[in-house]
């Protein structure tokens, strides 16, 4: 599954690169993000409203209890937005090599800031995939920037 995941991800990367940087096409990021989301939702909903029972129900009774729930959620929806936004317009402007190989820097970078914060335990084979993901990342930018 994870590695099919990292497939998908990395055609959605070439396919946004080819699509806001081809002549024809013309796409801007926010254009893009208008095409996409609605598909997301479509393929995301159904899934979370099988795997996580009565989301719904415990949501609203998050809210009753706690109305800066709804502000959280709003809080975190608008920075999803940004987020795509922003990787949007890097793709734009980068290789789509490039943002995969950042975006699964910035997953080593939670992993450490989780190990650091909340204290938690990591394995010699998860620290062995770590390592080869930065070896990696450093490769490709040293070749991005050497001639």
């Amino acid at each position: 599954m994870c590695v099919s995941a990292t497939a998908a991800r990395a055609l959605k990367t070439v396919v946004q690169g080819i699509l806001l940087s081809s002549e024809g096409e013309k796409l801007n990021s926010m254009n893009l993000l208008l095409y996409m989301a609605p598909i997301a939702v479509v393929l995301l909903l159904p899934a979370t409203m099988y795997m996580e029972e009565n989301v719904v129900g415990i949501t609203k009774a998050f809210a009753r209890q706690d109305f800066g729930i709804v502000w959280l959620l709003i809080l975190n929806s608008s920075l999803a937005y940004f987020v795509n936004l922003t990787n949007f317009l890097v793709t734009k402007h980068t290789t789509a090599l490039t943002l995969q190989v950042l975006g699964n820097a910035k997953g080593a970078v939670a992993v450490v800031v989780s190990i650091l914060i909340f204290k938690n335990p990591v394995s010699v084979t998860g620290m062995a995939g770590y390592t080869r993901l930065l070896v990696l990342f450093f490769t490709v930018k040293l070749k991005s920037v050497v001639p």
